[in-house]
C-alpha cells in the first residue's frame, strides 16, 4: 500500500526539478561508465566501480522522486486554526501532564523546511492520531513497545513558512 503524501506547491516543484535534472544526467553517468569501462581491467578499476555506484545512487533516487511525486497530494498548507491537518504546527501535551508538551509540524520529511520544528508524518502514530482532532481533544496511540500513549491537542495552527 502507497501513502499519500502532503506537499505545498513550492515543494513539489522543488522535487520535480531535482527528478528532472536526474534524468537529465542518465546520459553523463553512462557515458562516464563507458569511458571508466575502456580503461581495462574491470576488478581494479575504481574509476569504473565509483562511476557504476553513483548510476545506482541516483537510479534509486528517480525511483524514489517518481513514486512520491505520483502519490503526492499537492497543495496548500490548511487555513483553519484549531484542528489538526496536514501543514499545521501542532502543541500537544502527554499523558494529562500539561506540564510535557511538544511542538511540531505534521508533514512529510520532504516537504522541510520547518524552521527547526520536528516534524511527524501524518501516516506515523502519533501524527495519524492527531490528524482531524480539534484543540481539547485527547486522541490515543500505540508506541513501539505496545504501550498506549494519550495525547491531547493543545493549539494547532496552519504552518507558514
Amino acid at each position: 500500500m502507497t501513502d499519500t503524501t502532503w506537499l505545498t506547491q513550492e515543494s513539489h516543484d522543488r522535487l520535480k526539478v531535482e527528478l528532472d535534472t536526474l534524468i537529465a544526467n542518465r546520459p553523463v553517468i553512462a557515458a562516464e561508465i563507458n569511458e571508466r569501462r575502456e580503461e581495462g581491467d574491470l576488478k581494479e578499476n575504481g574509476g569504473y566501480h565509483a562511476a557504476r555506484e553513483e548510476q545506482g545512487q541516483q537510479e534509486a533516487r528517480i525511483r524514489q522522486l517518481q513514486e512520491l511525486l505520483n502519490n503526492a497530494k499537492v497543495g496548500e498548507a490548511p487555513t483553519q486554526s484549531g484542528v489538526a491537518l496536514p501543514g499545521s504546527v501542532v502543541t500537544v501535551y502527554y499523558d494529562g501532564d500539561e506540564s510535557d508538551t511538544e511542538t511540531f509540524l505534521i508533514a512529510t520529511r520532504e516537504d522541510s523546511g520547518a524552521d527547526g520544528l520536528e516534524i511527524y508524518s501524518p501516516s506515523s502514530p502519533l501524527g495519524a492520531a492527531l490528524i482531524n482532532a480539534k484543540v481539547g481533544d485527547t486522541c490515543k496511540y500505540s508506541v513501539p513497545s505496545g504501550a498506549q500513549v494519550k495525547v491531547t491537542l493543545v493549539k494547532a495552527e496552519p504552518y507558514h513558512g
